[in-house]
């Protein structure tokens, strides 16, 4: 049976689709994230991503090859560490439908497989529900609490530490 996504690496030629995405998912991402918005923040993101401590997936729908969602892993360890750093967030419309979840599952295995690395790291505001729900189901545990931990929209925010370790 085919998966409902695939992930890939982000191209120049997204450009339009994501930004038209992350224009709509506004309000959904409101206190949590601040996404590429200009053509020329999602042309750095892109530089960004393309260093070899980073790494990013857009999760896309099979059958019309929409954009779901967004998983990145960013400043990656290498060395005795082997660790990585996991940001994500989905674009309206596809939210609540199980579609990150497999999106994480892969992103997790292509961290794991692919990158070699031992751990990966998600801080969370605790106010985040979904995406909470979202490691937990994917098999993160929570290891901690980081108060002040991010500066999001202008404001120190508390974030709560998950992390899941290669099997």
């Amino acid at each position: 049976m085919q998966q409902p996504i695939y992930v890939r690496p982000p191209e120049p030629s997204d450009e339009r689709q994501f930004l038209a995405s992350v224009e709509k998912s506004d309000d959904l991402h409101g206190p949590w994230i601040l996404p590429p918005s200009t053509p020329a923040l999602f042309r750095a993101y892109l530089e960004r991503m393309s260093a070899p401590e980073n790494a990013a997936f857009l999760v896309c729908r099979h059958g019309d090859d929409r954009l779901v969602g967004v998983f990145n892993i960013t400043n990656i360890v290498r060395g005795a560490f082997q660790s990585g750093y996991l940001g994500y967030y989905v674009f309206a419309g596809h939210e609540r439908q199980g579609l990150m979840r497999k999106g994480l599952e892969a992103v997790v295995r292509f961290a794991f497989q692919n990158l070699k690395l031992h751990r990966l790291e998600a801080n969370i505001q605790p106010t985040n529900v979904a995406s909470i729900a979202l490691v937990k189901a994917c098999g993160f545990l929570q290891e901690g609490y980081s108060p002040r931990y991010l500066k999001i929209n202008g404001r120190w925010r508390d974030h709560e530490r998950w992390a899941i370790l290669a099997p």
